[in-house]
């Protein structure tokens, strides 16, 4: 039989305003599916642009937000019981949407077992951000040991993984972050120098990316990787060495402060939003790679192997800046939005 769960669910995009929480019944787990009973939530940065109506995979009418969760096996349905999982089992899940909840089904294939050791918070943070960094650092960027890499909103959910990454690796990173203390936190808890840590500053930010580059000793970045796409991305993506790379994963700089997007504000920021002459790369010999991590979801067959690369090169559980009880989702995203926050923001069931 089915049961009840409480969802945060918004009627339409437009706004984060139209969020509500409601009590309805969940179904019993269909073919190949697993009922979980969720612990906790990951937040996203696409979380709010779908809320906004601003993110191109965004369910038409109404949805639940959330990409990401972590919970306990309960039950199985049809074809689902050979998974090797057992109830109890503590799972992250990779949802298209639906996170926000208290239980849902999730098909086996988009389950993996939490880490040994780590909290069902720790675990909630783990797998968008997580990923987004592997597949942008291994698969596409190829970065190796002794490459310098310029990562953009290095205190960020996916910056800091991608600082683990790049440790494990070898490479030589330059971190990039919108505020002081963020600049303190990189310097003190991930053991960067003074000299690789950046505040973003648009009239000097150029200067300040040759300093970096002149204390590694280095003519130009070997990869970029840009969450923002704002001021930042020229100065950037012109200071890669030949054979460098650009990669694309996010554009932070559109996001709205408000509930509702600011459309004059947007259409001002995407006819300025920086572009790149592809006869030029060719001459410069650099290259600008864009993805949104979502793909995934149709390619689930591909996600074993990206979860052994990640833990391979990230095995500590990722940092967890902010934890909100599930019932102040409203709150939590609000703070998200705000750039205030060190790490992952994560609900707590």
């Amino acid at each position: 039989m089915g049961t009840h769960r409480v969802v945060w669910r918004l009627d339409r995009a437009g706004s984060i305003d139209r969020l509500r929480q409601v009590e309805e019944p969940v179904p019993d787990p269909g073919t190949g599916e697993v009922r979980v009973r969720v612990e906790a939530v990951g937040l996203n940065f696409a979380d709010l642009f779908a809320a906004q109506g601003l993110y191109s995979a965004t369910p038409k009418g109404s949805f639940i937000p959330g990409l990401e969760c972590t919970g306990v096996v309960e039950s199985f349905g049809p074809g689902a019981v050979d998974s090797g999982l057992a109830p109890g089992d503590r799972v992250v899940a990779l949802t298209r949407f639906g996170a926000y909840a208290t239980r849902l089904n999730v098909g086996v294939e988009y389950l993996r077992r939490a880490p040994p050791g780590w909290s069902a918070v720790q675990a909630a943070a783990w797998a968008v951000q997580g990923l987004t960094a592997w597949y942008a650092i291994v698969p596409l960027a190829r970065v190796g040991a002794g490459d310098v890499v310029l990562v953009q909103s290095a205190a960020g959910g996916v910056g800091l993984q991608a600082l683990a990454i790049l440790a494990t690796l070898g490479a030589r990173p330059v971190a990039v972050v919108g505020r002081e203390e963020k600049r303190r936190f990189l310097i003190e808890h991930c053991g960067l120098a003074e000299s690789s840590v950046l505040v973003r500053e648009r009239r000097q930010f150029g200067a300040r990316l040759d300093d970096a580059l002149a204390a590694c000793d280095a003519k130009g970045f070997d990869c970029v990787l840009d969450a923002v796409l704002g001021p930042g991305f020229r100065p950037a993506f012109e200071r890669l060495r030949p054979e460098g790379c650009c990669v694309l994963y996010g554009a932070a700089d559109f996001m709205s402060r408000s509930a509702r997007p600011n459309y004059p504000r947007l259409a001002w920021s995407y006819l300025r939003r920086p572009r790149v002459d592809p006869l030029a790369m060719i001459a410069a010999n650099r290259s600008l790679m864009a993805f949104n991590l979502i793909w995934l979801w149709e390619r689930a067959e591909r996600l074993p192997a990206a979860y052994a690369g990640l833990e391979r090169l990230a095995p500590d559980p990722p940092h967890v800046g902010a934890v909100l009880p599930f019932d102040d989702a409203p709150s939590a995203l609000r703070l998200l939005q705000g750039g205030g926050t060190i790490g992952k923001v994560v609900l707590e069931v």
